[in-house]
């Protein structure tokens, strides 16, 4: 596997895929090397879904005490996946990257808790799967509003599809970070 480090926790992962004229074969998960990376936090729950074309699912995260780190990728379609940096702390707090995760590159995002995290399904029948670091806990979900103006992400779509709930997200101005 290879590794490349973004905002300070933000892992992309590159497996090494072997292919032939069977299909092809790879480690999609691996907890040693994820240690050697500095990745200490245990997964206890796998979410997957499933979108069309044009959806937005974010940008979520859960708040403390039952923040979440996550292990992400696409097992068919693509998506283009976005992080924003909410620790106060850091010194890449309000920062975003951006991440193009598809089933032919095999690449898997690792984000750390303290990050809000989205994706836009870039075609139809998409199947995203994460892994978490904490079980869902309704009571401290929260999000920032995927196209808060300070931010500035280049989702490259003007008007996806999102939940009722996403459209109702704080812009990250009047976002109160618990992080």
């Amino acid at each position: 596997m290879e590794f490349e480090s973004f905002l300070n926790g933000v892992l992309l992962i590159k497996p090494k895929v072997h292919q032939d004229h069977r299909g092809h074969f790879f480690e999609s998960f691996r907890q040693d090397a994820l240690k050697e990376m500095g990745v200490t936090l245990n997964f206890i729950q796998d979410n997957q879904s499933l979108s069309n074309a044009g959806i937005l699912r974010g940008l979520h995260f859960q708040a403390p005490p039952h923040a979440q780190g996550k292990l992400v990728r696409v097992i068919k379609g693509a998506v283009r996946d976005v992080v924003v940096d909410i620790r106060k702390e850091s010194p890449t707090y309000g920062q975003f990257a951006a991440f193009e995760l598809t089933e032919e590159n095999f690449h898997a995002l690792y984000v750390p808790p303290g990050f809000a995290h989205g994706f836009l399904t870039l075609r139809d029948q998409t199947i995203f799967t994460y892994k978490c670091t904490d079980y869902y806990h309704p009571e401290t979900e929260g999000g920032v509003l995927w196209n808060s103006p300070e931010l500035n992400i280049p989702w490259n779509i003007d008007q996806p599809i999102l939940s009722e709930k996403d459209t109702k997200l704080p812009t990250f101005n009047d976002f109160n970070s618990p992080f």
